[in-house]
């Protein structure tokens, strides 16, 4: 965008605000353009909405309010149509529907939506609703009385574990952590530019955190650390055998001189990407970041992930990287 006062390119900076919100301070970052000349910032509609984005997200996080995302999940468990969910939570006829499309949810409301993320607590509102059809109630409260009987057979979820059941964050981009996409994620780059592992988890940290940079949100909803050798997915370990173990991926062993063993994961001809859980944008992102460091060495995209604010300010001590520092990426 070009300085109204000088016709100069402005840069694009961010910097952290409180505002008021649904009556509630909420910090968050804005971005902006700045005329270096004057000092006078400027935005965008692209960038007023990708702001007021972040508040809402910032709302969420803080209330605990269900993504969009995990609202469908939760009426897609029981069968139910938004129409038929939302008069069961007693809400209007249209409301489930339109808190499905991104309208945020009064606290009430929300309350009553991660009340029946729980098939137990569900099955109590269910009881003192009074549909048309009492049949229509009686096969509803059979379907849920499976779900809890299934829940209580399954002494661990593999999804919960590989990924943690966390709420929608900062810390996984204010998306709830979804296996399918992550999985699908690796299986792209395996594909595309199969690499030792150290590589790929730069190559998922770049693909997250650039795409949260331009739209928002992370593509996965994982959670990154970072550790000696730069940013690094949580639990990969783990994924990585396990997708080994199920054929979704190969992983070929190369003994070094030093006598370290590394592994190099490549994509399997019987098991193809899957590109129908992404959006286009999503698509782009992964796209774009294998283009970008499909020549560069695993020594190098290290290299490079060591100059990420990200690594540099949470190495020590290995902790999580906030999506904030999305923000700061230099490499993309």
């Amino acid at each position: 965008m070009k300085s109204p006062f000088t016709g100069k390119e402005m840069p694009l900076k961010h910097e952290v605000r409180t505002v008021t919100f649904r009556k509630e301070e909420i910090k968050t970052r804005f971005q902006f353009y700045l005329c270096d000349d004057t000092g006078e910032k400027f935005t965008t509609t692209e960038l007023d909405e990708y702001n007021m984005l972040m508040v809402e997200h910032a709302y969420r996080a803080k209330n605990h309010i269900p993504q969009r995302e995990e609202i469908i999940e939760i009426r897609e468990k029981y069968g139910l149509s938004a129409i038929r969910m939302g008069e069961i939570l007693g809400f209007g006829q249209n409301t489930y529907g339109l808190y499905e499309k991104g309208e945020l949810p009064s606290l009430a409301n929300a309350n009553l939506i991660k009340l029946a993320r729980d098939p137990f607590k569900f099955r109590s509102l269910v009881e003192d609703w009074t549909p048309k059809s009492e049949n229509t109630k009686i096969d509803l409260l059979k379907r849920i009385d499976r779900l809890i009987s299934l829940d209580k057979q399954k002494l661990i979820n593999l999804e919960d574990y590989l990924m943690g059941d966390d709420e929608a964050n900062i810390l996984t981009g204010y998306s709830k952590p979804n296996l399918e996409k992550f999985v699908e994620m690796i299986v792209f780059f395996a594909h595309k530019t199969p690499c030792f592992k150290t590589k790929m988890n730069k190559l998922l940290f770049y693909a997250d955190f650039s795409y949260f940079k331009y739209f928002g949100n992370s593509i996965s909803g994982v959670k990154y650390k970072a550790i000696n050798f730069g940013p690094v997915p949580n639990m990969f370990e783990t994924i990585f055998e396990n997708l080994s173990e199920n054929d979704v991926i190969d992983i070929f062993y190369e003994d070094k001189a030093d006598g370290i063993r590394i592994e190099k994961l490549i994509g399997r001809e019987d098991r193809p990407f899957n590109s129908e859980v992404f959006s286009n944008e999503e698509l782009a992102t992964l796209e774009n970041i294998a283009s970008q460091f499909k020549d560069i060495s695993t020594n190098g995209i290290v290299e490079i992930s060591h100059l990420e604010k990200g690594w540099l300010e949470n190495i020590h001590g290995k902790k999580f990287i906030s999506y904030d520092f999305a923000m700061e990426l230099k490499a993309v």
